[in-house]
């Protein structure tokens, strides 16, 4: 597998964002989507020469704090690792670019991003951003500790 920085305007991507919507509104119903900040580092997991992947990272405007936004994996790739490859390595962009601490938002029904998000040291947080007024979220922190020297 290979994990790949891409602009928001790839058409895998975009596929993969709009795979990702769809399984939104099929579990929650229609929900508006904020875009991604234009700093935002996007990342693509490829296997076998497909995008089955993918996540992005983004600055929130507090001081050395970034949130995970958009982390999908296509159903016929799940159960095979990708998705903590791509949190790690989305976690690695983050601490390159300076920040010390990590936000994400899953929904309420999805057990499994919550089950990874625990298992790599991700803790349940308060509501933050557009997610305190969310009756699906789920919010989650975690601690990079000191950027890179």
């Amino acid at each position: 597998m290979l994990v790949e920085q891409r602009t928001p305007d790839d058409p895998d991507l975009a596929a993969l964002l709009a795979d990702a919507f769809a399984e939104l509104v099929r579990r929650y119903g229609a929900q508006g989507r904020t875009p991604l900040h234009p700093e935002a580092v996007c990342l693509v997991a490829v296997r076998d020469g497909r995008a089955v992947a993918c996540g992005a990272v983004q600055p929130t405007g507090a001081p050395g704090t970034a949130e995970i936004k958009r982390m999908y994996v296509a159903p016929a790739a799940r159960r095979g690792g990708l998705a903590r490859v791509l949190l790690r390595e989305l976690e690695r962009h983050a601490r390159a670019a300076g920040h010390t601490r990590l936000l994400l938002a899953t929904g309420v029904e999805n057990d499994a991003a919550g089950a990874l998000y625990t298992a790599e040291g991700y803790a349940p947080t308060a509501s933050f951003g557009k997610y305190v007024s969310e009756p699906f979220a789920r919010c989650f922190a975690k601690d990079l500790g000191a950027p890179p020297a």
